[in-house]
């Protein structure tokens, strides 16, 4: 397909959203579901403008939405305000951690039963499943850093934590296959893959975070340097965070969160206030943005406002990138029965299940416990770790499986769940007003511990 036509499709759907974006809010259809039929649409399956055989296309695929996942974790970090002293923490870890290694477990279970795979592969089936999607769950996540619903907060730290927390089942996985090194014993993976991996990206990207989110203020409330760009501040945070981390042969992912975690928590070193928007005729010159940007109670949360704008739009963008690359290799995927039945258990009763358990205890209402459950999102997390054993040696009957499942999963998920989305979160929004309208108490419940 031409660079020509690749502009028309992009330039056509960009303004198609833009201009039925509000719309699409109110009706139970997502970007995603669109971006995925036109990708079906343009794949050999409709007109064959485009046909990214997964396998032959693995190497790019797997660092376009390695690239998307970065930039969606380090937004999500931006938006999850609550102190990390705060109990509302415990869920997301719990959910990141311990169900998703139950989800791992059950789905490696139901692959060795169904397909009769090999214990590697079934193991690597789950690692690539079981995290949730921090890109296409937008729906749910929380909207703002102030935002203290349990379930938005809950959904959107587990999106954040478990792609990093995927990883040492992934590598599990391929290393019973013989594509990974695990060491005598699992003591290579068991030290590097897990342990070091995991806090070593969590503390690599707080630590630059909050270094070069205070470094910033620092010359820009004292010396009045470091002015604009906050775009490069973005990105080079992202990148920064990410390279330390993957040389020093830990989680990249949990590096980037983390990173966007600490940058948030900056502007709560300052004054709580609200920034006035960039739009409003006090900030309509240069002079009035240099003095916002430079004011001691100002700056830190003029920085994150703007470092958040600009992230948002570039995760809205590589959504539309990949979930179009999604659709277009739709054509590869073989469903048959057994996909039908696994798919069926994975939405229904593994992700329940494992949420059930590894919540079990906490203080949840019912009715976020079940929208918890059953937004189990799948997306470009799988894709990634797909690519990813791909490019490691994956092939042969195994991988043809696993490219069959993951995108069946990833595509089903975005159908059910951008069908349901709109009305269900509606609903939870209108039985968690009329609960706090009959009781202030509840709603406060609801919303922190």
């Amino acid at each position: 397909m031409t660079f020509a036509v690749w502009a028309l499709i992009i330039g056509a759907l960009l303004i198609t959203m833009a201009l039925a974006g509000s719309l699409m809010k109110r009706l139970p259809v997502s970007a995603s579901m669109l971006y995925l039929a036109v990708g079906y649409g343009l794949g050999s399956g409709g007109l064959g403008l485009m046909a990214p055989d997964p396998r032959q296309m693995s190497a790019i695929l797997e660092r376009v939405t390695e690239v998307a996942l970065l930039i969606s974790l380090f937004s999500v970090g931006l938006k999850l305000g609550m102190p990390f002293s705060s109990l509302n923490w415990r869920l997301p870890l719990r959910l990141a951690f311990l169900s998703m290694a139950l989800t791992v477990g059950l789905i490696t279970l139901v692959g060795m039963f169904l397909f009769a795979l090999p214990l590697g592969a079934a193991l690597l089936l789950g690692g690539i499943l079981a995290p949730t999607d921090p890109v296409l769950a937008s729906d749910v996540q929380v909207i703002e850093a102030f935002d203290r619903d349990r379930l938005r907060f809950s959904l959107s730290g587990e999106g954040g934590l478990n792609d990093g927390a995927a990883f040492p089942f992934v590598m599990l996985g391929l290393g019973l296959l013989g594509l990974h090194e695990l060491g005598t014993g699992g003591w290579r993976w068991l030290g590097i893959d897990v342990f070091w991996a995991l806090t070593g990206g969590l503390m690599i990207g707080a630590v630059l975070g909050a270094m070069i989110g205070k470094l910033v203020v620092y010359l820009r409330t004292r010396h009045q340097e470091a002015l604009g760009l906050d775009e490069f501040l973005a990105l080079g945070l992202v990148a920064l965070a990410f390279g330390v981390a993957q040389l020093a042969y830990a989680s990249g992912f949990l590096a980037v969160f983390s990173a966007g975690l600490a940058l948030q928590r900056v502007k709560d070193r300052y004054h709580q206030q609200k920034v006035p928007d960039a739009g409003q005729a006090g900030l309509q010159n240069h002079a009035a943005h240099i003095a916002v940007a430079t004011h001691p109670n100002l700056a830190g949360a003029y920085m994150m406002q703007a470092v958040r704008g600009f992230n948002d739009q570039l995760e809205r963008i590589a959504e539309l990138v990949i979930v179009l690359a999604v659709g277009a290799m739709l054509p590869y995927v073989h469903v048959d029965l057994r996909s039908i039945v696994f798919l069926c258990l994975l939405f229904f009763v593994l992700r329940p299940v494992a949420v059930w358990l590894g919540l079990l205890g906490a203080a949840v209402s019912a009715d976020q416990r079940l929208l918890i459950a059953w937004f189990g999102i799948r997306g470009i997390g799988s894709v990634y770790y797909l690519m990813f054993a791909l490019n490691h040696g994956l092939a042969g009957v195994a991988a043809d499986q696993m490219i069959t499942l993951t995108l069946a999963a990833v595509a089903a998920s975005i159908i059910v769940h951008g069908v349901s989305v709109t009305p269900l979160m509606a609903l939870y929004a209108r039985r968690l007003a009329r609960k706090g309208s009959r009781n202030p108490a509840d709603k406060r419940r609801h919303e922190s511990p």
